[in-house]
């Protein structure tokens, strides 16, 4: 029998080498690239700047001190509430949708295409597309030019009284006349400030206006003549109309009569205007809309989520409708021929049974958010880089800026590694029992 037992022993010992040979070079390699800079960076975390003195958990301390890591460890967390779940809703509304269409192929390939650009290319083309110059950027193309079918802005945005101007200055923006107007005596509303290029297309030249007994008559007109050589508060042949140019009567704070100014810069007020101060309202200045401030302090980190959606919706679409593929189509129909309706089926059927497809998707959307760098830094301007701050671009920051302390820099690595290390750990266990079943 021992005969028998050595001649095995001797063949399993051999396996056994065979097996650590092959598995040496891996875990040499593992060692190197995975242990090793970890166990550095928990060594080197409790050493203060220069790494020559013991801190213990002071800089873990500083982590909750200091208040752009705690910006940081605030946006993270809401990158890892909306991005994934967004993304992996996303993906499974299309993923859905698409599979029932006979375009869906090239739908799929659409979104998909995205996951071929690299994070660098896909944070300069959201920097570009987030720009507030709505000329350039076209998420504020697109808004403003829905803004302004609804609420058009002034063409004199930035037209104001001249000098010796008989306009002055009112309450909200507005401007006044000085002294009260009287019908049959012509008024003249000069304003200065309008680039001639910025003028409406069709201006035309201004022109005096005529007395009309008992009504009050003027021209609003822009009181610049190109070149030089024009008279200030009268109207030159070369000067140009303000055509549309809203001009109300005032008497004891109310309005008793308005007129639009016409093509010329003429206008006609009733009777009622006689002895009253002409106002020519807010209204006519009002700044053009320039759309929303993407990459201001309020919206930069959901605006780099959106681009991270654009991203990664494409890897989640293609994992649920491969999920997808693989669900029984006769449970499908028979909820369908029991009477369920489509929104039915897929809430009691179709999503139960993707679940553990869906918890793939979210996992590893979960971890790679975790670690998210790349967007953050070449969307957000370096004005607002605080507000869109996460952990991964704060390690990066403080060990490797212009005030670098490793020793803080691999506490946050160290933090960073304890929040992703629990859903690695669940993504772990989520497999296994998929695989027992």
């Amino acid at each position: 029998m021992a005969a028998t037992a050595s001649p095995k022993s001797a063949e399993a010992r051999r396996r056994r080498l065979v097996a650590a040979a092959f598995l040496l070079p891996a875990l040499v390699l593992l060692g190197a690239l995975v242990v090793q800079p970890i166990g550095y960076s928990v060594y080197r975390s409790v050493f203060d700047r220069s790494g020559g003195t013991f801190v213990g958990g002071d800089n873990y301390l500083e982590i909750l001190r200091d208040d752009s890591i705690r910006t940081a460890l605030r946006n993270t967390a809401l990158w890892v509430v909306l991005a994934p779940t967004t993304a992996t809703a996303l993906g499974l509304i299309f993923a859905v949708l698409t599979e029932r269409v006979r375009w869906g192929t090239a739908f799929k390939l659409l979104v998909f295409m995205p996951m071929a650009i690299s994070m660098l290319a896909a944070g300069i083309i959201f920097r570009l597309v987030y720009d507030h110059d709505p000329h350039r950027g076209v998420a504020n193309a697109v808004w403003v030019g829905v803004h302004d079918t609804f609420a058009e802005s002034s063409a004199f945005p930035k037209a104001r009284p001249g000098r010796d101007s008989p306009l002055v200055p009112a309450d909200g923006g507005a401007f006044v006349t000085r002294d009260p107007v009287r019908a049959g005596v012509p008024v003249l509303l000069p304003l200065v400030g309008v680039a001639p290029e910025a003028l409406p297309e069709g201006t035309r030249p201004a022109k005096p206006a005529g007395a009309e007994p008992g009504r009050v008559t003027g021209t609003a007109w822009q009181d610049f003549t190109r070149g030089g050589g024009g008279r200030t508060n009268t109207v030159d042949p070369t000067e140009s109309a303000y055509a549309g140019m809203r001009i109300e009567a005032v008497k004891g704070g109310e309005v008793v009569d308005a007129a639009t100014a016409r093509a010329d810069g003429t206008f006609t007020l009733s009777a009622k205007a006689d002895g009253a101060l002409l106002r020519l309202p807010a209204s006519n200045f009002r700044e053009a809309y320039a759309g929303v401030e993407w990459l201001g302090p309020t919206l930069v980190t959901p605006a780099v989520i959106g681009a991270y959606v654009w991203m990664w919706a494409g890897f989640a679409m293609v994992l649920i409708g491969a999920g997808l593929a693989a669900v029984p189509r006769e449970l499908l129909e028979a909820a369908r021929v029991d009477g369920a309706g489509e929104w039915q089926v897929f809430r009691r059927i179709t999503v139960p049974l993707l679940a553990p497809v869906l918890a793939v998707v979210l996992v590893t959307l979960v971890i790679n958010v975790m670690k998210i760098f790349d967007l953050v830094f070449v969307i957000a301007p370096g004005a607002v880089q605080d507000d869109a701050n996460v952990l991964a671009f704060q390690l990066y920051r403080t060990s490797f800026g212009t005030n670098a302390d490793p020793g803080l820099g691999s506490a946050i690595a160290v933090l960073l590694l304890a929040l992703v290390v629990p859903v690695m750990l669940y993504n772990v266990r989520r497999m296994r029992r998929e695989a027992r079943r």
